[in-house]
């Protein structure tokens, strides 16, 4: 008898297939805005044993010029970072939402390649699992892919880095606002990461970016950097973007994608049916939707995570 239980465990596990347990995301970034796009998209690469990236997705916001400037910039760090032809890194939107929602169905409405990808990669998701969207800027990429695509509203959960909440402004929001509304109310899982009072509290300094990351990173063909000079190593082009900023900073994208990691770094509260309506936000109590916010960072928890993922570059 025993030995027919072995040959039946033996014959289960044989046949059983590893269980996934990788967050699959995707990253909706202006990487060339500021220099916090660049931190969260090494760190997440570096959580590889964490998420699976499915890709890579840019849009445009005031600040960085051009979508494909976005698009370089990125693929400048994914280079960085070791991880060319992994996952696809394109081009999104560079208009808003209300400018570019009627055009859905030509086939190179603006910001096409990211929102195709986001609907594909949403749809291929198993039964019960969701893609993790992880817009850095604007929505309008989200916002799109929702409006062309209702049918990924319950496989993908989205953790915004926008808002102010509850009070008005932010600069990832008033770069769409159009987008905010049709996000919220398509009823999709979302987090939102607030920004003052919340990301904003996670900082160092440039003397400390430049004692911990100075020739981190693996050896790679070199690429000339934003600011000019040639780097072929992930820290010292880190470095050298903190050389054109204050000493002070926050890194506001790197903490919303720490928030996907341990959501315990951060106090949170659920708002019902929130809209931002005449550039104020509002709260709709008997709305369907709910929103969870997350403010007070722990910044020492969020940062003292950054350094010891950022030690794999080694």
């Amino acid at each position: 008898m025993k030995y027919y239980l072995f040959f039946l465990l033996t014959f289960f596990l044989a046949d059983c297939k590893p269980v996934d347990t990788k967050i699959h995301v995707i990253l909706d970034t202006d990487a060339n805005n500021e220099l916090d796009d660049q931190h969260a998209i090494a760190y997440l690469v570096a959580n590889s044993d964490i998420f699976l990236i499915e890709g890579i997705t840019t849009n445009r916001t005031i600040n960085g010029g051009p979508v494909e400037e976005h698009t370089k910039e990125a693929r400048r760090i994914v280079h960085l970072c070791g991880a060319d032809g992994q996952f696809p890194v394109l081009s999104g939107a560079s208009g808003n939402y209300n400018e570019i929602v009627g055009h859905l169905q030509q086939p190179d409405y603006d910001g096409y390649a990211a929102v195709d990808m986001i609907i594909g990669k949403a749809l291929a998701m198993k039964p019960g699992e969701k893609l993790l969207l992880v817009p850095t800027g604007k929505l309008t990429n989200i916002a799109l892919a929702i409006s062309k695509e209702p049918a990924i509203i319950e496989r993908i959960k989205i953790v915004w880095l926008g808002s102010n909440w509850p009070d008005p402004w932010e600069y990832n929001l008033e770069n769409d606002t159009s987008a905010v509304n049709p996000v919220i109310e398509s009823g999709a899982e979302m987090w939102i990461c607030t920004v003052m009072g919340g990301t904003a509290e996670v900082r160092t300094t440039r003397t400390e970016i430049k004692n911990r990351l100075t020739g981190l990173g693996p050896a790679v063909d070199p690429v000339e950097g934003r600011h000019g000079g040639s780097f072929d190593r992930l820290g010292n082009y880190l470095v050298n973007l903190w050389e054109h900023v204050e000493e002070v900073r926050s890194l506001f994208d790197m903490a919303a994608v720490a928030t996907t990691k341990n959501p315990s770094w951060a106090e949170s509260i659920t708002a019902h049916g929130p809209r931002y309506i005449n550039n104020a936000w509002v709260k709709q109590d008997n709305a369907p939707d709910s929103v969870v916010f997350f403010n007070h960072y722990n910044s020492d928890s969020v940062m003292n995570d950054f350094w010891e993922v950022m030690k794999k570059y080694k």
